[in-house]
C-alpha cells in the first residue's frame, strides 16, 4: 500500500510540475528583430502584439460609442486572406538563392553553418500561395474575436437565421480563409446540424483584375515601375546587397535585388508559417530591413496605392457595394424592421484592401513615395507592415444611437481609426450622414465601368 501511495505521489508531482512548467511555443517566441518590417508578409500579431499573450483577446472599451444607448445594427468586415505559402515566382528565387549559399558561400558564421548543414529547402513550386495552417487559425480566431467584440451581430442566432453573408475571391487562399472564418463560428457554437453558403464574387473582391485600365496602364506597363526600378538600382538597395554578399563571402554580382528580396522573404515566411527565427534573418540588420520594407512600400504605393489615380478608382465597385449595404441597413432600421443582413464578411487580398483604403483617404502622406526620398520618408504613414499583415481587416460598424442618430465607426485591424479629412471628429464614430456627405463626390460618381474603360473621353 505504501509503495502504491509513493508511486501515486511521484506521478501526481510530475503532473503538477508539467502543468506549471509547460511552455507554449508562442509564449517565449524568438521574434526576429526585423519582424516589424515584413510588409505584406508580416504576422497579424506584430500589428497587435497583445494577441501574443491571448490570441482571443478583445477590448470592447475601444469602441467608445458616444452614448450608452448606441446599439450596433450592421457590420461589414473586409478581410485579407490568412498566412499563405510563397508564390511560385518567390519560390524559384528562394531556390536560386539557396543554391548560391550552398555552393558559393563560405565562412565560419554560425547562421551560415546552420543554413548549409541543418536548413533544407522545403518550399516547392506547387505550394503557390496556398493557405497554411497558421492562416486557417488566423481566420478562425478573428471570427471568435469579432463575435466577442460585436456579440449582438456576430451571433449564433444571426448565423443560423441567414443574416450573416459570406463573399469571397475565387482564389483558393481566400475561399479557404472564408471556410476557416465560418468554422471559427460553427466550432464556437458547436453547430453541426447546419451548413452556411458563401458567394464567390471576383467582380467585388478581385476588381483589380477586371479593370482594363489598371491592367494595361499599371500592371503591364514598364512606365508604372519606374520609381520601383530606380530604387532597386539606387544606393540604399545596393548597400544592402553588398552587405549580404560580404556576410556570405560571395561575389557582389551574385546578390541581385531579387536575391536580397528572396533572403528577406525566407526570413519572413519561416517566421509567419513556422514561428521560427531562421538563420536567413541574420543576413539583415534593422537598417537593411527598413530599406527592404521601403522597396515593398514603393511597389504597393505605385501599383495599388496613391501612385496612380486609377489604383483607387478601380475599387469604386466595392466602395459603392459597401455604402449600398450600409444604406439598406439604415433604411430597414429606420422603418423599424429587423436588419436583414446583420453582418457581411468579404474575403479578398491585400490588393483588395489597399485601393479601397486609398480611395477613402487613409494613410496619405504629404509627399509621394519616390526612389529618391527614402531618407525623408522614415515617418511616413503609408507603411504596409502596419496596414496589411496577413488577415488584415477593415471593419465598418453602423450604430443606432436613438432618435435617428446613426453613426459609423471604422476599425482597421480591430483598432478604431478616423475617416481622413472628416472635420471636427471628436470621436472615431461620426454621424453616418456626415460620412456620406464627406464622400458625396465619390458616391455620386466613381463609376467602375467608366473609370476602367481603356479610352476615357475627356470631360
Amino acid at each position: 500500500m505504501l509503495t502504491f501511495l509513493w508511486k501515486f505521489s511521484v506521478f501526481y508531482f510530475f503532473i503538477i510540475w508539467a502543468l506549471f512548467n509547460y511552455v507554449n511555443p508562442e509564449d517565449n517566441l524568438d521574434i526576429p528583430t526585423i519582424a516589424k518590417y515584413f510588409n505584406t508578409k508580416g504576422r497579424y500579431e506584430e500589428v497587435n502584439p497583445y494577441l501574443r499573450e491571448d490570441i482571443l483577446a478583445v477590448n470592447r472599451s475601444i469602441l467608445q460609442p458616444p452614448s450608452p444607448q448606441c446599439q450596433e445594427i450592421h457590420l461589414i468586415a473586409i478581410i485579407r486572406h490568412g498566412t499563405r505559402y510563397p508564390t511560385t515566382k518567390n519560390i524559384k528565387d528562394m531556390q536560386q538563392l539557396y543554391n548560391i549559399v550552398m555552393h558559393n558561400a563560405s565562412g565560419e558564421a554560425s547562421f551560415l553553418r546552420e543554413i548549409q548543414t541543418q536548413w533544407a529547402m522545403w518550399y516547392t513550386e506547387d505550394m503557390d500561395g496556398r493557405l497554411v495552417q497558421k492562416g486557417v487559425n488566423e481566420l478562425k480566431h478573428l471570427a471568435v474575436r469579432l463575435s466577442k467584440l460585436f456579440p449582438s451581430l456576430v451571433s449564433e442566432e444571426n448565423l443560423r437565421g441567414g443574416r450573416v453573408k459570406f463573399i469571397t475571391s475565387s482564389k483558393h487562399r481566400c475561399v479557404n480563409s472564408t471556410l476557416s472564418f465560418k468554422a471559427g463560428l460553427t466550432e464556437l457554437w458547436a453547430i453541426k446540424d447546419q451548413e452556411f453558403d458563401h458567394e464567390v464574387n471576383d467582380a467585388l473582391m478581385r476588381f483589380f483584375d477586371k479593370c482594363a485600365r489598371i491592367v494595361q496602364e499599371v500592371d503591364n506597363s514598364p512606365l508604372a515601375l519606374v520609381e520601383i526600378n530606380n530604387f532597386k538600382k539606387g544606393p540604399e538597395m545596393r548597400r544592402v546587397q553588398e552587405k549580404i554578399a560580404v556576410r556570405l563571402r560571395v561575389s557582389y554580382s551574385l546578390i541581385t535585388h531579387d536575391m536580397a528580396e528572396a533572403a528577406f522573404y525566407l526570413c519572413a515566411y519561416e517566421f509567419a508559417i513556422k514561428a521560427v527565427n531562421s538563420p536567413w534573418c541574420q543576413l539583415f540588420d534593422e537598417d537593411d530591413a527598413k530599406v527592404m520594407e521601403y522597396a515593398s512600400d514603393l511597389r504597393e504605393f505605385w501599383k495599388r496605392g496613391y501612385g496612380y489615380d486609377i489604383n483607387s478608382k478601380s475599387s469604386c465597385i466595392l466602395f459603392h457595394d459597401v455604402f449600398s449595404r450600409l444604406n439598406k441597413a439604415a433604411s430597414e432600421n429606420k422603418s423599424g424592421q429587423q436588419v436583414t443582413e446583420a453582418v457581411t464578411v468579404q474575403v479578398g487580398h491585400a490588393d483588395t484592401l489597399l485601393p479601397l483604403l486609398t480611395l477613402l483617404g487613409f494613410f496619405k502622406d504629404s509627399e509621394a513615395l519616390t526612389s529618391t526620398n527614402y531618407a525623408t520618408q522614415t515617418q511616413r504613414s503609408f507603411r504596409t507592415s502596419h496596414m496589411l499583415p496577413y488577415a488584415a481587416n477593415l471593419l465598418l460598424v453602423l450604430y443606432d444611437c436613438g432618435a435617428g442618430d446613426l453613426r459609423l465607426q471604422p476599425l482597421l485591424n480591430e483598432r478604431p481609426v478616423t475617416f481622413p479629412g472628416l472635420a471636427d471628429q471628436q470621436v472615431s464614430m461620426p454621424l453616418y450622414e456626415d460620412v456620406k456627405e464627406h464622400y458625396r463626390e465619390l458616391l455620386q460618381g466613381c463609376d467602375f465601368e467608366n473609370e476602367c474603360q481603356l479610352f476615357k473621353h475627356p470631360a
